[in-house]
């Protein structure tokens, strides 16, 4: 794992590299200056040589500004390694997103997804800059200290060596126990972002039906749960703090006991004790910063664990080996497709569909709300695979064919339609980068949306905010409809991208398409059987199943579902007109 992540290091290796070399440097002059100041209260102060005094105070302060070049050197190259490791990161996962399908998406959610990118990432950062700053100077630190200890007066070093391993077994403890508790609270996170995501993008719904307190109570509760466990970890955490202070001024004090007692029979020098006693924090010091460090690296683990998975995950859509990237027409058939959504109950939501569509058809599509209609079109484009069977298009199984070809000669205007922040052409040329005005102007006329960007004030120019909340959901669905024809595709699916427009518009938009792109094979998803009446064919979904295929006269004729639909529409149109 640690491999997988230190593989996006990059082009800061040598950042890496250079961070714990500058810092050996640091150290050394944390070291050296209480030894040199041994010497300077032995030799100088003791004896009243102030020349000495002013040349070990010379030495010092040349040894502190060493010292502080080498920390802020040491400190700049972490900072650009750790920040160049998050950056790396968080571009192979986004670009790892990109390739994954629904089903891959539908795994691991898009709150978790977002946690991902950010939260874990940042833990990541965090702890990685700590890794190879302070978990360099603090062994480092550590070893330097025991070692000159030993050389000024071995008796009182060997103190060290019965706190060392006390504190040793304190931090196992602590690495142990915290970890479980911090992929807890990583999940938590999870629900926490999935909770806000959610508000956020559906507050007007929020507002519609007074449900603000309802909201606050859910999100109260994942921050209660989430809370719990941190404290739980915290816990844990903080155990080393008080025990290694106690373990800390335990030394000190029978350092000084002993020390003392040396310095009365003349063993051991005043300054020696003075010196060992900055050695001792020194050394108790370095552990506690080891214990918070590790501390932080196992909490991080759970982030780098998150992380890993992401980007070890395999799309379940990939091209085959020498895919096919020529699609002949718009020509689609369904041969005994059934699908079932992975990580559910398995159980088909589309069984044995058989369907023929002819390049240049209009077919609509109609079923009640579960019959899978959305389903069945998500196949075309491979946003999902069948489970079993084969859909093919230009006579080709899909899976035979090119992705992103596929997708090119495929536009598909989903149930939800979504605008991206910027300008109506920034948006429009999602569906053709190099599009011309002209083409993005005759594209919005065929969905009927240049009706009201004309009377815009900046026009194709005028802003569309986050999500498209500034323009209202028919407009939003004549834009996203533009969008798809700027494609210009061999086949267009319309996924209930009229229902928000009024039945004239719908008519003139269909219309539009019988006489601009004949040739584009056109699917439409609809709720109101006037958006399909006077398609090619129609086909009736229920329950996952084909109920019908035929044109409006077959299907009133010969089908109970289609005629009690169209009855019961009719009706109520018809009473509305009363």
């Amino acid at each position: 794992m640690v491999k997988k992540l230190m593989g996006h290091i990059g082009e800061y290796k040598k950042n890496m590299i250079l961070s714990p070399v500058f810092m050996i440097g640091e150290v050394a002059m944390d070291v050296f200056i209480p030894y040199l100041m041994a010497f300077l209260i032995n030799n100088g102060i003791q004896k009243g040589d102030y020349d000495y005094v002013i040349k070990m105070g010379v030495m010092m302060l040349v040894m502190v500004l060493i010292g502080l070049f080498c920390g802020t050197m040491s400190g700049t190259h972490a900072a650009i390694a750790s920040t160049g490791l998050a950056r790396n990161l968080r571009r192979a996962l986004f670009a790892r997103v990109q390739t994954f399908s629904f089903e891959n998406i539908d795994k691991f959610s898009s709150s978790s997804l977002i946690t991902r990118l950010t939260t874990d990432v940042n833990s990541i950062q965090n702890s990685f800059q700590m890794v190879i700053r302070s978990l360099v100077r603090a062994p480092l630190m550590m070893i330097f200290a025991l070692v000159m200890s030993f050389v000024l007066e071995p008796r009182l070093g060997s103190v060290f060596l019965i706190a060392i391993p006390i504190m040793a077994l304190v931090m196992f403890f602590v690495i142990k126990n915290a970890h479980v508790y911090f992929k807890k609270m990583f999940k938590e996170y999870d629900h926490l972002n999935n909770d806000v995501q959610e508000n956020l993008l559906n507050i007007r719904t929020v507002k519609a039906y007074v449900r603000e307190d309802r909201e606050i109570e859910k999100f109260n509760k994942v921050a209660e749960k989430l809370m719990d466990f941190s404290k739980s970890a915290e816990k844990i955490v903080i155990l080393p703090m008080p025990l290694m202070t106690v373990i800390v001024f335990g030394v000190i004090i029978i350092d000084s006991l002993l020390g003392g007692h040396f310095i009365v029979n003349g063993e051991m020098e005043i300054g020696n004790l003075t010196t060992l006693f900055t050695y001792a924090l020194q050394v108790m010091m370095s552990l506690i910063m080891i214990s918070m460090i590790l501390v932080m690296v196992v909490m991080s683990m759970a982030s780098a664990e998150r992380i890993v998975e992401v980007l070890d995950e395999k799309t379940t859509i990939e091209n085959c080996e020498n895919p096919i990237k020529e699609i002949k027409d718009g020509s689609i058939r369904f041969e005994d497709v059934s699908f079932a959504y992975k990580g559910g109950d398995d159980k088909d939501v589309l069984e044995h569909i058989n369907l023929e569509i002819a390049s240049g058809e209009t077919v609509g599509i109609l079923g009640g709300t579960g019959s899978s209609k959305s389903t069945l079109v998500q196949l075309i484009p491979r946003l999902y695979d069948v489970s079993h069977g084969a859909v093919y298009v230009g006579g080709v199984d899909v899976r035979e064919l090119d992705l992103t070809a596929l997708r090119d000669q495929v536009s598909m205007v989903l149930q939800k339609n979504e605008l991206f922040s910027g300008t109506i052409n920034s948006n429009m040329r999602w569906g053709d980068a190099n599009a011309t005005e002209e083409e993005i102007r005759h594209a919005c006329e065929l969905a009927r949306a240049d009706e009201f960007i004309d009377g815009f004030e900046l026009g194709y120019e005028s802003k569309i905010e986050q999500g498209g909340t500034n323009v209202s959901g028919g407009q939003k669905q004549r834009l996203c409809i533009a969008r798809a024809l700027l494609k210009k595709p061999k086949i267009l699916i319309l996924d209930d991208s009229t229902s928000a427009v009024d039945m004239k518009t719908d008519a003139m938009i269909r219309s539009a398409f019988a006489n601009e792109i004949p040739n584009t094979t056109k699917l439409i998803i609809a709720q109101r059987i006037s958006s399909v009446q006077d398609a090619d064919k129609i086909v009736v979904l229920d329950e996952g199943k084909i109920a019908g295929v035929g044109t409006h006269e077959e299907l009133y004729a010969g089908n109970k579902i289609y005629k009690e639909v169209y009855d019961s529409q009719m009706k109520g149109g018809d009473d509305d007109a009363a």
